[in-house]
């Protein structure tokens, strides 16, 4: 059997260190998620559309449900799309 001293890498393992989430709402002081806004709504939605989960984007729970109600809100005034293809193309 070979020992843990016998065994040699060719390339050093990487081990992943991953960022820490934080709430971009909390770090700016932001208090209102305005729903007019595209642009920044933009952020929380994917390319078809749909609302990043907070586990993604590191939201806290209370700017998640006010990012959740704006993105319907811009949805409903037709500021976002409901279902789109590629949503992000431009960036």
């Amino acid at each position: 059997m070979a020992q843990q001293s016998d065994i040699k890498y060719l390339t050093p393992i990487t081990v992943e260190v991953r960022k820490k989430k934080y709430c971009r709402f909390k770090r700016s002081g932001i208090k209102f998620v305005d729903y007019k806004d595209g642009e920044f709504l933009k952020r929380f939605v994917n390319e078809q559309g749909r609302i990043f989960p907070r586990r993604l984007t590191g939201t806290s729970l209370k700017f998640q449900k006010k990012v959740a109600q704006a993105v319907k809100r811009a949805r409903h005034l037709a500021l976002l799309p409901f279902v789109a293809d590629n949503l992000k193309t431009n960036q």
